[in-house]
């Protein structure tokens, strides 16, 4: 692009102007596969690193010394590994590091100079040569052998430079000046870590005589009549002329002898064709040749469209049942890593995820490629966002400033350009959080010039006035349902907007944030969503949580987060919010986001199963759905497998067997498995599963038939001893299990500390606009805190004895204030080899806020180190979060029982206990939950720490050496809703007091 004339010549240093560029800038265009000469310049290469921009430039010619400082590795963010004396990441999600000073930065910047010496051989035919680089953040100046070639903002975007004429046979010099920020900075307030440096790849291009200097292939499907249409677009000279256009699978090959040729073509019948879709992502290899290269391309045929409210690929419409997805990895931040990126792709299909929002730039291009041959919708993001300006209610926003506009059309030009080949890519989204304005306008609407066969997306166009999908992120279901219905109040529009709104499909581009333990309520939206075609789906936030690996003064290694490092301005742990930890490591988020997002929806019965196809345009056939009876040790025999293929979009009702009734206490299974491998997927491997059990009903423990004298004055029992004066459990069937004493208390959750929606608990989501609940309102760890509930008081009312019963009758109070809690422990069968617990909680009147949990918590041995359990599993599972867990017989060791969070938290509980076993090396303890309890109420957690420990800890290391394990046999817990950057927890799943009346029985084996 050419500097606006309202702008003087650029400083060398670009730093105080908004204008893109200036140099030897080549033209935006495809990143294609070439037989050309390229010169990989990656590598080791000399660094320094100062803080201010000023300092001399005296490393730029070949008559120039290196720099002394040190040297780097290109690709790599000088701040990586963090503590080498080279500053530190800074992470922020709205706010900048740097005063709020559009365009200029601050003088202290910190500047790293960059040298690479490099050899051409002589004698080099080329006509032209590019210098391209990948990903520099966020301001470069490059210098070729002394000679300032140009420099460049927008980090995460291809630049090009043509250095023809500036190379030399034998020895060259190339340096780089990069600037950590820019009048690019305003444009990249990204929610991410600030990470400055050469971060993707440099080369050289050769271009030779008769190159082909872009190319793109359209390719269309007609799915009336199943064949393939394709247009050619080459940017070329005459002399690349006669183009070849090969297809060999598709027997196509044809020639354009010249320009004229090319340009008079009409799209091209290929016949018959499987089309590309992200479910069947069918690629044929294709090249196009000139006279002097050949560039490679991977076609994929479909055709995108809106039709009214509908988005449609190959005439069927879409649900997005995707994920927003930054470029990350816990030790090289946004350096691209191609075996990472395809771990996390196969990661997200084999959890059911089929689509990317690439939030909020242009990934690296490698991963679209593996986006095209593994099967993804893909929303392809501008490096674009402008959020401080929220702060000052978007005053001086660069969005809405003419001054500004070069860099915004600059930054889609390369956007498009580089990516616009890719059969994944759906739709086109221009940034986000940038507010709204003329410069996003003409973003747009040159989009729709150059690429009409793809909509335009951004969330921050609410009333439609530029963009061809209506996106809100963050909406309840309350305020779906609204838009999906054709009356009420549409955020931010008019009457007159809020019909061209709903005129245009809708999606979500975030919701469901993952942070921490949850989401819930992923169920919520689902139903919401299936209810109504005008809603596709949406994009959960986010796929991995975003802690950088670091280690403490002794060498512990763990994920750190904002202010880890040192940040004077920053958004603590904001950024863990993945539905994978920092690792790639799933999380029990991801697992119940693979159930919500199944292509089939399995439904099971005592006498049917229904099968419901969710898929875009496959149908059942590549699946085996088998039913099994399973009986309460987990042995399971087949009784039924579906043969019959449903198609997409189709239900079908297949009756079972009349022997299909379970033995007692067991329960109906059905689970859809991939039939033969695929190349994210073995054979056998799960997409959909369902139960079907009546929840199965213990006797209740018989009370005494009378009360006997007391005669255990010392707490002293066969099967157990108590403390005489405080009743607390001491020892149990002689084993070192103490306390028994009632828990409200858990260790908040992200989402329990959260305020980014109103609170349900004070407002219902039906009586609140956009179903927020009530606004402002204290998230609902301080509404625990300000009660006492993490300080609960017991005292002991009356202590009666028995032959074989111990009966502790209490008060309970919250920091010892009112209101109370009357709770009865009646332990009986004491003289037994099965003692008994009853617990009964009467709360008094006054309680106005729910409880985190209602249970009992015990500590046993750290010597019982595993686990087996009767009931939902094998993962965590609360009341809106369960879908993802399922009903057998689970194992794992203790270790297993918790999901590390980089902060610590409440996590681990399962949901629906039918029996646990506790195991050390010296036996088993059996915990069988007694009496009759509202289905998947009861659960248990057990925990290397109490939730009193994990509440104190910031970090994992910070936790203590485990003295004792901590189990909690709970009758109920509050759900985990998505509170830290959307709704309160669905009230259905709210935990409120009430009274309560829960029993177990207790052997050892």
């Amino acid at each position: 692009m050419t500097s606006s004339p309202d702008y003087p010549a650029l400083p060398s240093h670009i730093l105080g102007t908004p204008q893109p560029s200036f140099g030897r800038v080549a033209p935006a265009r495809s990143h294609l596969s070439s037989d050309a000469e390229r010169v990989d310049l990656n590598g080791e290469w000399w660094f320094r690193l100062a803080p201010r921009a000023s300092a001399p430039l005296d490393f730029i010619s070949p008559d120039d010394p290196p720099p002394p400082a040190g040297r780097i590795t290109v690709p790599s963010h000088w701040v990586l590994p963090a503590g080498r004396d080279r500053g530190a990441p800074i992470y922020t999600n709205i706010q900048l590091p740097i005063p709020l000073d559009p365009p200029f930065v601050p003088d202290e910047n910190p500047t790293g100079d960059y040298r690479r010496e490099f050899d051409m051989p002589s004698g080099d035919s080329s006509s032209r040569t590019l210098l391209r680089f990948d990903g520099v953040e966020s301001a470069f100046v490059v210098w070729l052998n002394g000679v300032e070639v140009g420099g460049s903002t927008g980090s995460r975007l291809v630049r090009e430079f043509d250095v023809t004429g500036l190379l030399r046979p034998g020895r060259n010099v190339l340096a780089v000046r990069v600037h950590q920020w820019s009048a690019g900075t305003y444009l990249e307030d990204q929610d991410q870590w600030w990470l400055p440096g050469i971060f993707r790849d440099v080369a050289l291009l050769a271009r030779p005589t008769g190159c082909l200097d872009d190319v793109w292939l359209q390719a269309d499907f007609d799915e009336t009549r199943g064949r393939g249409f394709l247009t050619t677009r080459v940017d070329a000279t005459d002399d690349a002329f006669p183009l070849t256009l090969r297809i060999p699978e598709l027997d196509v090959e044809t020639t354009f002898a010249d320009r004229a040729s090319l340009d008079a073509a009409a799209p091209l019948d290929v016949g018959t064709v499987e089309p590309w879709s992200a479910e069947e992502p069918r690629l044929y290899e294709a090249s196009v040749t000139g006279v002097g290269e050949t560039v490679r391309l991977r076609l994929g045929f479909r055709t995108v469209r809106i039709d009214g409210d509908r988005f449609l690929v190959n005439g069927r419409p879409v649900t997005f049942r995707g994920v927003n997805r930054h470029e990350f990895h816990h030790q090289l931040g946004r350096v691209f890593d191609e075996e990472a990126a395809r771990a996390d792709l196969l990661t997200m299909k084999r959890h059911n995820i089929n689509a990317i929002r690439t939030s909020h730039y242009p990934p690296h291009p490698r991963t679209l490629d593996l986006c095209d041959e593994l099967g993804f919708w893909v929303i392809l993001e501008c490096d674009l966002e402008t959020h401080a300006f929220f702060f000052v209610d978007w005053v001086a926003n660069p969005s809405d400033d003419p001054r500004w506009r070069d860099a915004y059309l600059d930054r889609m030009h390369r956007t498009l350009e580089r990516d616009k080949n890719h059969p994944s890519i759906v739709m086109w989204s221009l940034g986000n959080e940038s507010g709204t304005g003329q410069n996003l306008a003409a973003m747009s609407s040159w989009v729709h010039r150059r690429d009409p066969g793809r909509p335009v997306h951004y969330e921050g166009d609410y009333t439609g006035a530029y963009t061809d999908v209506y996106s809100r992120m963050y909406p309840t279901p309350a305020e779906l349902q609204t838009i999906a219905s054709d009356q009420g109040d549409i955020f931010g529009c008019t009457p007159a907007e809020a019909a061209r709104v709903r005129s245009r499909p809708m999606v979500m581009c975030e919701y469901g944030a993952a942070l921490g333990t949850g989401p819930g309520g992923l169920d919520w939206y689902d139903e919401t969503v299936e209810s109504s075609p005008r809603l596709h789906g949406g994009f959960i936030w986010e796929w991995r949580d975003h802690g950088l690996e670091h280690r403490t003064a002794d060498g512990t290694t763990y994920f750190a987060y904002g202010g880890d490092f040192g940040e004077q301005v920053h958004d603590g742990n904001f950024v863990i919010d993945g539905l994978v930890l920092s690792d790639g490591t799933p999380t029990s988020g991801l697992v119940e986001f693979a159930a919500m997002s199944a292509p089939v929806r399995l439904s099971l019965a005592a006498d049917a199963l229904t099968v419901h196809n969710r898929q875009h345009s496959r149908g059942t056939e590549w699946l085996d759905i088998i039913v099994e009876s399973v009986d309460d040790e987990g042995r399971s025999r087949v009784i039924s497998t579906v043969l019959e293929d449903v198609p997409p979009g189709r239900s079908r009702v297949f009756a079972l067997p009349t022997d299909a009734t379970p033995p007692a206490g067991g329960w109906l299974s059905a689970r859809a498995v991939v039939r033969d491998a695929t190349a994210w997927a073995s054979s056998g491997h799960v997409v959909a599963h369902a139960d079907h059990s009546a929840d199965p009903a213990s006797p209740v423990p018989a009370a005494p038939a009378g009360r006997t004298r007391p005669t255990r004055t010392d707490g002293s029992y066969p099967a157990a001893r108590f403390d005489p004066q405080s009743g607390e459990l001491l020892a149990l069937l002689g084993h070192e299990i103490t306390g028994g004493r009632l828990e409200l208390w858990r260790a908040p959750t992200d989402n329990d500390r959260g305020r980014g929606a109103g609170s349900f608990e004070i407002a219902a989501p039906e009586s609140t606009p956009r179903g927020l609940g009530m606004v402002p309102a204290e998230p609902s760890e301080e509404r625990w805190r300000k009660r006492g509930l993490d300080r609960l008081r017991h005292r002991v009312v009356a202590i009666e004895t028995g032959a074989d019963t111990f009966v502790v009758d209490t008060v309970v109070a919250p920091a010892d204030k009112a209101p109370t809690l009357r709770v009865r422990y009646e332990w009986s069968a004491l003289a037994s080899d099965e003692p008994q617990l009853v617990v009964d909680v009467a709360p008094s009147n006054g309680w106005d806020t729910s409880w985190p949990r209602i249970g009992v918590h015990f500590t046993v041995p750290t010597s019982w180190h595993t686990v087996e359990w009767v009931g939902q599993g094998p993962g965590e599972s609360y009341p809106d979060m369960r879908d993802g867990a399922f009903l057998g017989t689970h194992r794992a060791t203790v270790a297993q029982m918790n999901t590390m969070h980089a902060r610590p938290q409440e996590s681990g509980h399962r949901s629906g206990l039918r029996r646990l076993d506790l195991s050390s090396d010296d036996g088993v303890l059996r915990i069988t939950p007694a009496g009759r309890r509202l289905p998947g109420t009861g659960g248990f957690t057990l925990s290397r720490w109490s939730s009193h420990e994990l509440d104190r800890a910031s970090h994992p290391f910070e936790l203590p050496v485990p003295e004792r394990h901590h189990l909690y046999l709970d009758d109920g817990v509050h759900g985990l809703g998505s509170r830290a950057c959307g709704p309160d927890v669905e009230p259905r799943h709210a935990l409120w007091p009430s009274a309560r009346s829960f029993s177990y029985r207790f052997r050892s084996m």
